[in-house]
């Protein structure tokens, strides 16, 4: 079921000596160790320890820390790991995926909207490179999933958009520059998120396609990917009952299951249809959709037994460590494939050179050589680039830009911002740094306060006409997990902030994150999307209102959301 030679280890006869004997040496505690990839949030020694020495995991991922407190984590879990663990985390859109010092070079929607391939694979070096400095050797990006449907909350700008073929070649690209870099690529979230509106971390979401169109888009896409050497794949809590059905004909409908449990779609699809040759991992296994179709102590085991090679996090360290015990002396996991996981999971080690670094004593990163990869000149010049040709106009009324303190002098800001979430947000604050840079600029800037009442209690007409030039609206809102919906939720009374006097003054909608935002504000005349919140992006921005630079990006999404309002 595995070959250590092949793509996408490439193991000479050395490095597979080192895993045979390795697996023939270890206990039935060790191998499950090896099945689980733990989480971390800080450098606190006892808690790294005992991950390293009494539970003997595969891996863990890190969250995004400051430098010295990564460092001194992965220093924490190589020197006390018999076996040395795979260090992962979202480097989604560059080094800050891991370290709080890191570059962002842009979300991956920004990316796309450059129309540059090339930028993907900077994106992939930039992750590759700050990644492996603070000792990171496996990264969950790139997503390749399809941005299908709008209304999602969690693909949106984490993608390439909606062109299954930008998709394709921009996520071999990141493959490519990621792996060149001695950091594993984890494609996902496999067999493809987008397509249902709701969020696989709050139910099981389903990709509805049927084989046929999933075969000319996510599957072509994954197998492009996989083609390129993409050394793992990352299974989503999402359905694909086209396939389900067709490669387990007697499945009723209530027993097809998530991919993270699903036989059919990891063992029969992914790796006998699809080829794929190295490691499965599935998403977080805290996500409710993994929990919905049957108990934790059963879905435990069978994420294994359905293939998956690595089981991600744990509710319960001590729990989930029983349950994968008890599936195992149950038979529900046999010992071939327990022995099969094992073996990618050292393979994937291997190919990564783990074992040769273990030896030598270079296993752990240097905190002071970190620092000299982490922000780079390089890097943020590339972050410049991106931001620069990203910027996409979606919408322009004539005559409007650019923008100049001598022609529009008075600006009424209104600002529209989410609450941060905890893994893949933007800051908080872009809203008002944007409005501090129009200051800079020179312009005379009020920001918009509801006055609280309600009808005929609301902010006059003339309190606003005749006394501002030009009114600007910049959204700043996240998607996240666990929640439904990214639109906007305008202020009382009555809708208070809704852009209504375009048809009176000059105005400008721009949104740093959610593409998307044309459904609630479809009159605009003048909108233009961003893709991210960082420096470099706001700057960009308002360089293209001043008219010092040209918009560049094209849309990677039907940004009017197929409506035809949108369009006036």
């Amino acid at each position: 079921m595995v070959n250590l030679r092949e793509k996408p280890y490439d193991l000479n006869d050395e490095d597979i000596a080192w895993v045979t004997e390795t697996i023939a040496g270890m206990s039935l505690e060790e191998k499950i160790g090896q099945l689980f990839c733990l989480i971390g949030y800080s450098s606190d020694e006892q808690y790294l320890q005992d991950i390293a020495l009494h539970y003997k995991a595969g891996g863990l991922m890190c969250r995004p820390m400051a430098a010295k407190e990564t460092v001194r984590a992965v220093q924490t879990l190589q020197r006390h790991a018999k076996i040395p663990m795979l260090i992962a985390a979202n480097l989604e859109k560059g080094g800050s995926g891991i370290v709080e010092e890191g570059t962002t070079i842009g979300s991956v929607m920004q990316v796309a909207a450059t129309g540059d391939d090339e930028m993907a694979y900077k994106l992939g070096v930039v992750c590759g490179r700050e990644g492996s400095a603070v000792g990171c050797n496996w990264s969950f990006a790139p997503i390749i999933d399809i941005d299908y449907n709008f209304r999602n909350p969690i693909t949106n700008t984490r993608t390439f958009g909606s062109d299954p073929d930008r998709v394709r070649r921009m996520g071999i690209q990141y493959v490519k520059g990621v792996q060149e870099n001695g950091v594993a690529a984890s494609i996902k979230h496999f067999p493809g998120d987008g397509v249902d509106e709701r969020d696989q971390h709050l139910v099981e979401s389903i990709n509805s396609l049927s084989c046929e169109e999933w075969d000319a888009t996510y599957g072509t896409v994954y197998k492009a990917c996989i083609d390129a050497g993409a050394m793992t794949v990352m299974v989503g809590h999402i359905l694909q009952p086209a396939y389900s059905r067709k490669l387990n004909p007697t499945l009723a409908d209530k027993d097809i299951l998530p991919a993270s449990l699903s036989y059919e779609l990891v063992t029969k699809l992914l790796k006998e249809q699809l080829g794929f040759n190295g490691l499965v991992v599935t998403d977080a296994s805290t996500m409710a959709g993994m929990m919905i179709s049957m108990p934790r102590s059963q879905a435990v085991p069978q994420a294994i037994a359905a293939g998956c090679d690595m089981f991600l996090f744990s509710r319960s360290l001590e729990e989930d460590f029983g349950y994968m015990k008890k599936g195992i002396e149950d038979g529900v996991i046999t010992e071939q494939r327990l022995n099969e996981a094992v073996t990618r999971i050292l393979g994937l080690k291997a190919a990564l050179q783990l074992h040769k670094k273990q030896a030598a004593g270079s296993l752990s990163p240097s905190l002071e050589a970190a620092m000299k990869v982490l922000g780079a000149e390089e890097h943020r010049q590339w972050a410049v680039e991106c931001a620069d040709k990203a910027v996409t106009i979606v919408k322009e009324e004539d005559g409007v830009l650019p923008i100049h303190p001598d022609k529009y002098k008075r600006v009424l800001f209104y600002d529209i911002e989410s609450q941060q979430g905890y893994a893949y947000s933007a800051r908080t604050g872009a809203c008002e740094q944007f409005k501090e840079l129009l200051i800079r600029e020179g312009f005379e800037v009020d920001t918009f306060e509801a006055i609280p009442g309600t009808e005929g209690m609301l902010t006059s007409q003339s309190a606003v006409l005749g006394k501002y030039d030009l009114i600007v609206y910049v959204a700043n809102m996240v998607t996240k997990s666990n929640q439904t919906v990214v639109r906007i939720e305008w202020k009382q009374p009555m809708g208070a902030n809704v852009p209504t006097f375009m048809t009176s003054i000059p105005t400008i909608f721009i949104s740093v994150e959610n593409p998307y935002h044309l459904l609630d504000a479809p009159r605009v005349r003048t909108y233009i999307n961003a893709y991210n919140s960082n420096d470099h992006v706001l700057q960009a921005v308002v360089d293209k209102l001043m008219g010092r630079s040209e918009f560049k990006g094209t849309s990677p999404v039907d940004a009017f959301c197929g409506m035809w309002d949108t369009r006036l």
